[in-house]
């Protein structure tokens, strides 16, 4: 297995400060020839004398300066939304991995993809306000789309190059979050459910975001359309189940009746490692998994009655057009006030609907429509959370 040139967008996040573990344990196999980051300029300085890639980019472009005086000459410094650009396509590179939060990486990915390069996807907006757009131009362009995600990574493990055809349906595994017991959190306490509580994720600690999603089940909902779009399945074969331990990270029913599952201890650095060493596996010892240690598996039906995010997901996800970039920028703006304390836990879901249905959908959009869509859902979904303000 030869070494695979990896740009790494986000790199001071959860998933790009895992991918630097991962280049740490193998060094014949990953190296980390750009990284960018937002505007944590302290940590990318230190992540760049440490793995010495060609370039860096910090978002903030007020930071390059101290970014550039820190970093020897033969790593160049690029900054804001055109560095990105540039970093995404530079030449050399075998995958760009996206781990950038928000609307700001679809423009480098779809740069990239436009280069021939392959990405690796760990930011679910790319997919799921353009999974047309962004499958499109890797088929265009030669380029494969692989998935960072544990749950995309265990299933394109589990396919193992099938076709959608032999697959009756996609098994997505949720946690459940840490109001999963409908006896301990019934729907009427829920309104009670705090920043604190929400944030008490039982299996994984992620950011903030991807945390607050977690509890709602947003996080599975956004994951129903990514699944869509990397797996070429229509979402009606795209299904949730509650698995609390976290060990089964996804699951593929096939037409046959006959189901493969892709299992290990929690741990980001397998999936993250999977897709940079793609079709090879490399040796590592980050992850171990003792199933007797684990002991029993459970499986639940999601209660969507609690946690209306997976039916909010389906119908989105079976329109397409705008109305995913919707579903998304909507919770972007619910889960934020939430956060601030302004709205209520509930509040996050019917601040999603309200706007989802407010929204007239264009089909087979265009980028700019998509972008358009998003803006408009974000100024829409405030005042939704303003009028439910608690």
């Amino acid at each position: 297995m030869r070494t695979r040139h990896v740009v790494l967008l986000g790199s001071t996040g959860s998933i790009g400060t895992s991918t630097c573990k991962v280049a740490d344990d193998l060094p014949d196999h990953v190296r980390l020839v750009g990284l960018a980051a937002g505007g944590n300029a302290g940590l990318l300085i230190a992540q760049a004398l440490r793995h010495r890639p060609r370039a860096v980019c910090i978002h903030d472009s007020a930071k390059a300066a101290a970014v550039r005086a820190a970093l020897p000459a033969d790593i160049a410094v690029l900054s804001g939304a055109e560095g990105l650009v540039r970093l995404a396509t530079m030449d050399g590179a075998d995958i760009v991995l996206v781990a950038i939060v928000g609307t700001a990486g679809l423009a480098p990915a779809l740069a990239a993809l436009q280069a021939g390069r392959d990405i690796a996807v760990a930011s679910k907006e790319i997919l799921v306000m353009a999974g047309e757009t962004v499958m499109g131009e890797a088929a265009r362009h030669g380029a494969r789309v692989l998935a960072v995600d544990s749950e995309h990574s265990a299933i394109f493990q589990c396919l193992d190059g099938r076709p959608a055809e032999s697959v009756r349906n996609l098994w997505l595994t949720a946690s459940g979050g840490p109001f999963r017991d409908g006896a301990a959190w019934p729907a009427e306490r829920l309104a009670q459910v705090t920043v604190e509580q929400a944030l008490r994720h039982p299996s994984w600690v992620m950011g903030r975001k991807i945390t607050i999603d977690s509890a709602t089940l947003f996080n599975k909902g956004l994951e129903m359309i990514e699944a869509r779009w990397l797996f070429g399945v229509e979402m009606a074969r795209v299904r949730v189940v509650v698995h609390p331990q976290s060990v089964v990270h996804s699951m593929v029913e096939f037409v046959d009746g006959s189901m493969v599952a892709q299992l290990s201890t929690p741990d980001m650095c397998l999936p993250i490692q999977y897709a940079l060493t793609w079709p090879h596996r490399a040796p590592s010892a980050r992850v171990q998994t003792n199933l007797a240690r684990l002991g029993s598996l459970t499986f639940e039906e999601p209660d969507e009655a609690r946690f209306p995010a997976l039916g909010l997901a389906r119908a989105a996800g079976a329109a397409g057009g705008t109305l995913p970039a919707v579903f998304n920028a909507a919770n972007e703006v619910a889960v934020d006030a939430f956060c601030a304390r302004r709205l209520g836990f509930p509040g996050i879901a019917e601040t999603v609907a309200r706007t989802m249905a407010a929204h007239a959908v264009a089909a087979r959009p265009a980028l700019g429509e998509i972008l358009a869509a998003d803006a408009w859902a974000r100024t829409e979904a405030a005042g939704v959370a303003e009028r439910l303000r608690v």
